[in-house]
């Protein structure tokens, strides 16, 4: 998972006093954009069905969890999962 930020809106009634929360990225956006991108990669019945199964696991799998497959079309590192030894 990146961790780019996530732009934040203005509300036409303002932000509330003291609330300083930045909102998080989805843990799976970069398996949708995978998705996303597979669409406009040739025929469409073919490239999505790859990207579309590890965005389903990543969907379906608990935080720390997810698929460390690594991605058809972004140019990201695939994800990593930390091992904790005790």
């Amino acid at each position: 998972m990146s961790e780019r930020t996530v732009p934040r809106r203005e509300s036409p009634w303002g932000m509330p006093e003291g609330d300083h929360r930045q909102p998080k990225p989805h843990r799976c956006n970069d398996r949708a954009e995978d998705v996303i991108q597979a669409c406009f990669e040739g025929n469409p019945f073919k490239t999505v069905p790859g990207p579309f199964k590890l965005f389903w696991q990543c969907m379906q799998s608990k935080p720390g969890e997810e698929p460390t497959q690594p991605f058809y079309y972004l140019d990201l590192d695939p994800p990593a999962r930390e091992v904790k030894f005790e």
